[in-house]
């Protein structure tokens, strides 16, 4: 149960402090953070729950990296859906924290006809730049595959595990400054579920994408690490 009360809690933080950065901080006139501020939340939710819960849960916060964790022979299968449920109740719980602070200023409110609103994901019309669906997929399937190599690699046995959360906070902020324009980023299907649920219309129903692709892109890099890049003659 600590394991999963640590997935619930990263999780929370990750949605908490990165969509939140994107509502309340990024558009504020002359002031704001913009994307490289967004981006810079993100990764820094994932950095400060690595060194917080990551040495009770080995900090996931994402169903993507549980799987990826999994291809790489790092998780038992049998963790996958508590760890999974564990996530998506932490991303929605901090999703309505965020509704509830949202809707407490005079006329903010969910349209959800426009691109990235309540911080949501999307294509095509609903794509922060009018990227299209394949390009969207592309765009999530390869940043999930090189974020699992960079989680794979800066957590191995043989790396230097005291830098592990620098290595994966910064990756993640990299990922976002690439494809904020493109997706407003999920390489997280929680993250993504959350916020589309309380967004709803359009967003919602092409929230799949946003489990297929990154979920693909995991599995992928923890076969590539497993059998192309780890040193098993030194295991």
């Amino acid at each position: 149960m600590k394991k999963l009360f640590a997935e619930f809690f990263g999780t929370y933080w990750l949605v908490f402090g990165g969509c939140g950065s994107a509502l309340f901080a990024a558009g504020i006139p002359n002031l704001g953070i913009g994307f490289a501020g967004v981006a810079l939340a993100f990764g820094l939710t994932v950095l400060t729950m690595a060194y917080a819960v990551g040495h009770i849960s080995g900090g996931h916060f994402n169903p993507a990296v549980s799987f990826g964790l999994w291809a790489g022979g790092r998780f038992p299968a049998k963790d996958l859906l508590p760890y999974i449920i564990s996530q998506c109740i932490g991303a929605l719980a901090a999703a309505g924290t965020l509704f509830i602070i949202w809707t407490g200023k005079a006329g903010n409110a969910i349209n959800n006809t426009q691109a990235g609103a309540f911080a949501s994901n999307g294509y095509g019309a609903f794509s922060p730049d009018g990227y299209s669906l394949s390009s969207a997929f592309i765009a999530e399937f390869v940043l999930t595959l090189f974020f699992l190599l960079v989680i794979l690699g800066a957590t191995d046995k043989f790396a230097n595990g005291k830098f592990a959360g620098v290595a994966i906070g910064l990756a993640l902020t990299l990922i976002h400054l690439i494809s904020i324009p493109i997706t407003n980023t999920s390489v997280n299907p929680a993250r993504s579920l959350s916020q589309a649920i309380f967004t709803g219309g359009e967003p919602l129903s092409q929230v799949w994408l946003f489990w297929v692709a990154p979920i693909l892109g995991a599995l992928v890099a923890g076969f590539i690490y497993k059998t192309l890049l780890q040193n098993h003659d030194a295991a």
